[in-house]
């Protein structure tokens, strides 16, 4: 049972804070279909042509996108975090999916230095938000590679790679994300920096590292899209009717046009 209260505090402090933890958020049911589906995922390499498809103009759109799958779409508008989403003090009432992205990482698989994931070419200010939801499938596990946070960092107004010569380091104010259960979820302002540890020893035996991330936009700018096939995912969004009841959800006038050699350029 989800603490309501714990979830309260957490809520108003997110404009100064910029982060939610939230254990065991995804019901057990919905975990259990999610795990096949990542496995698949990655191991039909349609994760991998989904990247080509990023970086190789010549590779053409991947002929699967993450929403096909039955349950990543149910995640995607998940209506827990669609109400989430909702309150004024993260997108407010009307906000657009952006994105999402599925990957299974080995246990002992490497960092990834601090960085944040606000889309904004170049940037310049924090009138919107951006959220990112980070669905741990498993959980997480001390010493496998945590998730750390920079709180009131989404605040300042820096480029993606400001603090990336950091590597992984420790930073003064930082809080380690690295003990969770299974289906629980971390809700980011996409402007906060954060990394990812490696992790220090990880047994032989050790389960991979699953997480789901999906982002969503407050309405009321041209949002640049992070996929050339941006279109292809909310076609899909919509032809499985997901957005039921949310109009704004996928459509597709939220949108700049995407913009091959400014983001895949460094």
């Amino acid at each position: 049972m989800r603490d309501t209260r714990a979830i309260e505090a957490q809520v108003e402090a997110f404009t100064e804070e910029g982060f939610l933890v939230l254990p065991g958020f995804l019901p057990a049911a919905l975990v259990e279909r999610l795990v096949p589906e990542v496995n698949k995922w990655v191991e039909a390499g349609w994760r991998q042509k989904s990247v080509d498809a990023c970086v190789d103009s010549e590779a053409g759109p991947p002929r699967m996108v993450e929403l096909d799958l039955e349950a990543h779409g149910e995640l995607a508008v998940y209506p827990p975090l669609m109400d989430l989403l909702s309150r004024p003090e993260l997108l407010g009432e009307s906000f657009v999916f952006h994105h999402l992205h599925s990957d299974r990482r080995p246990a002992g698989g490497a960092g990834k230095s601090w960085h944040h994931d606000y889309e904004q070419q170049p940037q310049r200010d924090r009138h919107l938000p951006m959220i990112h939801a980070l669905h741990y499938i498993g959980g997480l596990q001390p010493g496998l590679g945590g998730l750390v946070v920079l709180p009131g960092s989404h605040l300042e107004v820096a480029e993606k790679n400001a603090r990336s010569h950091l590597g992984t380091g420790v930073l003064p104010g930082e809080v380690v994300i690295d003990d969770m259960p299974p289906g629980s979820t971390v809700v980011l302002h996409s402007a906060l920096f954060h990394t990812r540890r490696a992790a220090s020893a990880p047994p032989a035996d050790s389960d991979p590292r699953y997480m789901i991330d999906g982002s969503y936009c407050r309405t009321g700018a041209l949002w640049p899209p992070v996929k050339p096939y941006w279109r292809q995912v909310l076609a899909v969004a919509r032809s499985r009717g997901l957005g039921a009841g949310r109009p704004e959800l996928f459509a597709e006038r939220h949108f700049s046009e995407y913009e091959r050699a400014k983001r895949h350029s460094g």
